[in-house]
Order: structure tokens, then sequence, then C-alpha cells
């Protein structure tokens, strides 16, 4: 049992280091593909399986992990989702680490109902 419980901890290390590397190695290359995510996603996979033998179904897997990692790091303004209720959105700013609860009531006051009192142009 204990064998068998090392052995996953090996594996998801593993697969930890490797994804990793892949978001090392994205966001070493992302300027050179300005637009074009598709040919970071390849050329990062080809890194991968040149470069430390990982077989081409787990570098894609390990490298789409990683795009997601990537695109999330770049978003520092984010809605709490653990802290938020239906009645109020909590936001969170990564980069000065402020909250803000904002009643939903209040969105819809400035977004929706707003919207409701613009001039509408007559039908004929």
């Amino acid at each position: 049992m204990n064998t068998m419980i090392n052995e996953q901890n090996h594996e998801h290390e593993y697969r930890a280091t490797l994804q990793s590397a892949a978001l090392s190695y994205m966001q070493r290359h992302q300027a050179e593909h300005l637009g074009n995510d598709q040919q970071l996603f390849t050329r990062t996979v080809s890194h991968l399986q040149a470069s430390l033998e990982v077989p081409v179904y787990l570098a894609e897997i390990l490298t789409g992990l990683a795009y997601v990692d990537l695109r999330s790091s770049a978003d520092q303004q984010r809605l709490d989702l653990r802290n938020s209720t239906e009645s109020v959105a909590v936001l969170f700013d990564q980069t000065s680490g402020k909250s803000f609860a904002i009643p939903v009531a209040l969105i819809f006051q400035h977004l929706f109902d707003a919207s409701g009192q613009r001039q509408k142009a007559p039908f004929n």
C-alpha cells in the first residue's frame, strides 16, 4: 500500500515539474508568438518532447494546464467566487491586495436600469 502511495506521489511530482517547465517555457517565449497562441502551444509541446522526452499525449495535457496558468496569471483582477453570494459580488485585485464587495442590485442599477433610460428610436 505504501509503495502505491509513494508511486502516486512521484507521478504527481513528475507531472507538476513538467507542467512548471512548460509554463516557464511559455513565459520565456510568449513574446515571440504574440497573437498566435496555437503556435506557442505547439512549440511548447515540441520542447517537452524533444528536451525532456515527454510522450506526446502527456506533453499536450501538461502544456494545456500550463497555458491556463499562463493566461490566468496575466489577469490580476478577479471575481472572488468563494466569498461572493447571490446578492454580493466580491472583486479582488491581486496587485494591490484589495477586495471590494459590490451589491448585485447596484450592478443592475448601473448597467441594466441605466440602459433602459436611454432614448429609443420610435418604430414607424
